[in-house]
């Protein structure tokens, strides 16, 4: 039984990070859900990794740039792993433990320094501990870290696969 070639499976990861942010984009336009800062970080890492996918099935690298491609694909999965465990984790302390809420992006720009605005992002806020939205039990944060779980075991096949 031979493995499907791995540009048709950086094309498959790539049509993957294309059906989440339809999902993300459906919730927040039909729906009418507002995505926290750490939901747009996130948001990020999936465009970063299927990114990566289209490019390297485009390229078609030989087995050191599928490697390169897989590896840079890790990262981005890894970091939105981070991001949606961390909200995750904020969803579960209490509501008098949690950061304030931020003020507008367009405010944080004319008044912070880009380092802390990146910082206060990360961090996340109370706005990313509140649960709107839920699907088998599960909130979007806890769905996405399972999409990250599983782009990284795709990366990971990708970047360990002999053939």
């Amino acid at each position: 039984m031979s493995l499907a070639r791995p540009r048709s499976l950086f094309l498959l990861g790539f049509l993957g990070c294309l059906a989440l942010m339809g999902v993300a984009l459906y919730l927040e336009h039909a729906v009418g859900l507002k995505p926290c800062p750490l939901c747009i970080v996130q948001r990020i890492c999936v465009i970063a990794f299927g990114l990566f996918c289209l490019i390297a099935a485009v390229h078609g690298p030989a087995r050191t740039g599928q490697r390169v491609y897989a590896s840079l694909a890790l990262l981005s999965a890894a970091a939105g792993a981070a991001t949606a465990g961390r909200q995750v984790w904020l969803q579960s302390v209490p509501a008098d433990q949690l950061p304030s809420c931020l003020p507008s992006l367009e405010y944080m720009m004319d008044a912070l320094p880009l380092q802390e605005i990146v910082r206060l992002f990360l961090h996340g806020t109370a706005d990313c501990a509140e649960v709107t939205w839920t699907l088998f039990g599960l909130s979007i944060p806890e769905w996405s870290l399972l999409a990250f779980a599983a782009m990284i075991l795709f990366a990971l096949f990708q970047l360990l696969r002999r053939a």
